[in-house]
């Protein structure tokens, strides 16, 4: 691993000086002027961060410095031929900006398998915690009882100068995405499993131990894990998990307590949690029309007015910022094809895709009326019988961690500041306005 950090630090010294001439040539020119609705609306389109990582196009979805999730497909390395993208590679496209070799991503997996011991102390906190508390808020006191080992929090006690703070960082990163697997399997088999916990296999990649510990040991659902692992990893920095551990982490907050953070805002219903409703929503449609059967698409488009007609949406449908299909969905609808195409959960989705967007362009009042990542998700985790809908949160967590922590690391590199937007109230907006 001390070739992919002397490769960052060389990246990320280089690009900071870029930046300062950048900066110094051009910081007076102006970008995009604010609405007073975008004052309003949550900062909506408001280009105010610089994610280097990933960057969220409206017509071609998620791009992954620069590469498309059908071109990573392609391009990243794989435990098998013709099998999914490991994601050691995509921390290392993320971190570097450049496609890694398998050896590249071999001694990632070798590093992340060294890091994996989780202190007793962690699962004393969780073991302490009512066996009904959510997954995600166990996941969130783990990761907050883990940062007693933070190499950041001790290195700043210690002095260490601000033009060193990224080395402890990019140590405590591999140490969370090491062990984030082990304190989220932990989670899942002491909730489910009667606390009956496996131990990790370090001859395994990062994806597949992660499946392994939670019980599920099949090819087939180790390929799942390192889709999934893969495609939910980063969304450029608005949203609300990576803004999150940004903004935490901008105060100079560890990285453990700034993605505790993260994961708090991931937590959200209409964050991490979109994908456990969108299960919830098709169960209940499937009872609804014809029990346990498949129902026709007319059925579907019956009940997909009723739920507009009733002022409700359609889950799974719509996106902030994406006008089409987007390719984390087509990456799991292929995934589907391949795997099990004659699931009934999954034929049902298909029929919805089918049917939904029409009936929402006639509805006329969703800006995007195709499919997210979030409506197909689910009915890939039940098909391999993982059908605990509160847990699939923290596996979105386990993933978002490989792109929030990459960012925290190139903001500490690059010397970004406190993040420190200014806010204004209703009467002054008036007064400038004339009003």
């Amino acid at each position: 691993m001390k070739e992919l950090k002397e490769k960052f630090y060389k990246k990320g010294i280089e690009f900071a000086v870029e930046i300062k001439e950048f900066l110094k040539e051009y910081g007076d020119v102006e970008i995009d002027k604010v609405t007073l609705s975008q004052i309003y609306g949550g900062m909506r389109g408001v280009k105010s961060l610089v994610t280097e990582t990933s960057l969220l196009d409206a017509e071609e979805g998620i791009r992954f410095r620069g590469y498309s999730i059908p071109e990573l497909q392609k391009l990243l390395p794989k435990a098998k031929e013709e099998g999914e993208p490991l994601p050691e590679g995509l921390f290392y496209l993320l971190l570097t900006g450049e496609l890694p070799t398998e050896d590249n991503v071999k001694n990632i997996t070798d590093e992340f398998s060294k890091r994996v011991f989780v202190p007793k102390h962690v699962f004393d906190t969780l073991d302490a915690l009512p066996i009904s508390t959510h997954p995600m808020t166990q996941f969130i006191i783990g990761i907050t009882a883990l940062q007693t080992e933070s190499n950041f929090a001790k290195k700043y006690q210690e002095g260490i100068h601000k033009k060193d703070y990224w080395d402890p960082i990019y140590e405590d990163t591999l140490d969370l995405i090491a062990k984030l697997p082990v304190i989220a399997a932990y989670i899942y088999r002491r909730k489910y499993r009667g606390s009956i916990n496996i131990s990790p296999d370090p001859k395994l990649d990062w994806s597949a131990n992660f499946a392994h510990m939670m019980g599920y040991d099949s090819d087939e659902f180790y390929e799942l894990m390192r889709l999934y692992l893969t495609i939910h990893s980063d969304h450029e920095g608005g949203n609300v998990s990576a803004h999150t551990t940004h903004l935490v982490g901008s105060a100079l907050s560890d990285p453990y307590l700034s993605l505790a953070a993260g994961m708090a805002g991931l937590a959200g219903p209409l964050h991490g949690l979109a994908n456990q409703e969108v299960l919830r929503w098709i169960s209940d449609l499937r009872e609804r029309i014809c029990g346990s059967c498949v129902p026709t698409k007319e059925q579907i488009e019956k009940a997909l007015w009723e739920t507009l007609n009733s002022g409700q949406v359609i889950p799974g449908y719509g996106h902030a910022v994406l006008r089409k299909t987007d390719p984390r969905y087509c990456a799991q609808r292929e995934f589907a094809r391949k795997y099990l195409p004659n699931d009934p959960l999954f034929q049902i989705v298909s029929n919805i895709f089918e049917v939904a967007p029409d009936v929402l362009q006639k509805h006329g009042k969703a800006k995007n009326p195709w499919p997210n990542v979030d409506a197909h998700s689910g009915v890939l985790l039940v098909h391999y019988g993982m059908k605990e809908y509160e847990f699939y949160t923290v596996l979105f967590g386990v993933s978002r961690a490989i792109g929030v922590l990459s960012s925290l690391l190139w903001d500490r590199i690059l010397g970004l500041p406190i993040e420190r937007p200014k806010s204004v109230t209703t009467e002054l907006l008036k007064k400038q306005l004339g009003v």
